[in-house]
């Protein structure tokens, strides 16, 4: 019981949450505007980690310096996403229901693409570095500087979004698209310039959250998948296209995974996940703050 109060765990557990928002908020973004289930969500996490990891090795630039780098250089390859892409199909009615339908098929055939052409570049070997890992102590709370980074980053990053929904002009237009994009397009609200913003910012979110990860874990050519897998459980308790509710279900899978398993053992990580996703599925398909947003 002692160990369930500490403050050490709770510290794990806002990391670990603040981690799973900040992944699974750029795959929201996309599915909440253009309704299309980005798997190659996870990919884009782990093109973010290889450009902290080889912009340190090459060139020395520190990690928190990538930080930028990553989330452009995602941002840019979503740009030739969607204007190379995405544009010219969903600018077609039926086209568009078509691409809504199979956009499963399309991003995994991105995510296959994108993890072969990591393998092939820089071989399947796991790759780490180390970076801010000297200990801090605050208490009784032991804390490595990489995860109050990741930390304060993570949540500077959700905070500032909601910011920017409730009080930007441009987020009153995205959050308008996401609940009705047709109505958004009546009143003057330019669809295609958001859409290609937002699938810009969502990339760019995920290449950001890959160089926070690399900081702590190892990486490889193929660590994507559970990443877009967690993001997905994220947005589904947090009720599909609810961007702000994301955020929240995020910090309650990472405190749900770090009490569970001090509870348990770390053998039942993916019980605990799974396990949440299916009980919510089944008690409020609707996710867990509400209806579900519909398409236009």
């Amino acid at each position: 019981m002692d160990q369930l109060l500490s403050g050490q765990l709770l510290f794990a557990a806002l990391v670990t949450g603040s981690f799973y928002a900040i992944v699974a908020l750029g795959l929201n973004l996309i599915y909440g505007t253009l309704r299309l289930l980005n798997v190659a969500h996870g990919d884009l996490v782990m093109i973010g980690a290889y450009t902290a990891f080889w912009l340190l090795s090459l060139v020395g630039l520190p990690p928190v310096f990538a930080l930028p780098v990553a989330a452009g250089l995602c941002g840019a390859f979503g740009w030739l996403v969607y204007r190379g892409l995405l544009r010219k199909l969903l600018s077609n009615p039926q086209l568009a229901q078509r691409v809504e339908a199979n956009s499963l098929i399309l991003f995994y055939g991105l995510s296959v693409i994108l993890q072969n052409a990591a393998a092939l570049a820089f071989t399947a070997s796991a790759r780490g570095y180390r970076y801010l890992d000297e200990v801090h102590h605050l208490g009784a709370v032991a804390m490595t500087g990489n995860r109050l980074l990741l930390l304060g980053v993570a949540v500077g990053l959700c905070l500032a979004f909601w910011l920017f929904l409730r009080f930007h002009l441009f987020g009153w237009g995205l959050r308008a698209i996401i609940e009705r994009r047709e109505a958004a397009r009546v009143v003057g609200v330019n669809v295609d310039r958001v859409q290609a913003i937002t699938v810009c910012a969502g990339f760019a979110i995920a290449g950001l959250a890959g160089v926070l990860v690399s900081m702590t874990e190892q990486i490889t050519p193929f660590m994507g998948f559970p990443f877009t897998i967690t993001a997905f459980v994220v947005i589904i308790l947090g009720g599909l296209g609810n961007v702000t509710a994301g955020i929240a279900a995020g910090l309650i899978l990472g405190f749900v995974e770090t009490y569970g398993m001090a509870l348990t053992s770390a053998s039942f990580r993916s019980v605990l996940i799974y396990g949440l996703f299916v009980g919510a599925l089944l008690l409020r398909p609707q996710g867990l703050f509400g209806k579900a947003v519909r398409g236009a």
